[in-house]
C-alpha cells in the first residue's frame, strides 16, 4: 500500500538539483548515492550547509547536503523549510548552523561506515564588520563541539554558494 504524504510532509521533502523529489527516507538516498559513487570508484566529500532569507514576514532556509566527487563534479539534494519567526541576525545564523548539523547528525552514521569525509558549512562571514560575525564563535564552536569540521565564508561553498541559490 502506498501512503500519500500530507500537503505538510510533501512541503518538508528532499529533491534534488533538477527538481525531482526524494521518494524515500534521506538516509536511504543518501546510502544509495554511497554505495553508486563507491562502485562507481568515485572518491566523495560530503559538505553541509544552510542558508536563509528574510523575506517580509517570512524568512526562508535551504539546506543542502552536496557531494564533491573528486576531480569529476559534484551533485546536490536540497531541503526548504519557511517560518514566519522573526529573529535577530545572530539567531538566525545559529538557526542556519542547527539545522546543518541536524542533517550532519543524521547522516554521520553513514559517512563513517563508508569513509567519507564530511564537513559543515556556515554562511558566517569572518570579517567582523558584517554582522554575521557575531554569531561565529558560537556557531564554530557548536560545529566542533559535535565532531564535525567547521568551515565560514570564504570556504563554506555549501551554505554561501549552493544553498544561497536555493532560498525561495
Amino acid at each position: 500500500m502506498i501512503v500519500k504524504p500530507t500537503k505538510m510532509e510533501q512541503q518538508k521533502q528532499w529533491r534534488r538539483l533538477n527538481g525531482t523529489m526524494v521518494q524515500q527516507s534521506i538516509e536511504d538516498e543518501v546510502r544509495q548515492a554511497l554505495i553508486k559513487e563507491r562502485e562507481a570508484g568515485n572518491v566523495i566529500k560530503v559538505c553541509i550547509g544552510t542558508d536563509s532569507q528574510v523575506k517580509g514576514r517570512t524568512t526562508d532556509f535551504a539546506t543542502v547536503i552536496v557531494f564533491v566527487r573528486k576531480g569529476k563534479g559534484a551533485f546536490m539534494y536540497i531541503y526548504n523549510q519557511s517560518t514566519k519567526r522573526k529573529m535577530p541576525v545572530k539567531q538566525r545564523m545559529l538557526e542556519e548552523v542547527a539545522m546543518s548539523i541536524d542533517i550532519a547528525y543524521k547522516l554521520c552514521p553513514l559517512f563513517i561506515a563508508f569513509n567519507v569525509d564530511m564537513e559543515v558549512h556556515a554562511d558566517i562571514n569572518t570579517n567582523p564588520n558584517f554582522k554575521s560575525n557575531d554569531a561565529l564563535k558560537e556557531a564554530m564552536g557548536y560545529i566542533m563541539g559535535m565532531g564535525f569540521v567547521f568551515k565560514a565564508k570564504p570556504h563554506a561553498f555549501a551554505s554561501s554558494q549552493c544553498a544561497d541559490r536555493m532560498v525561495h
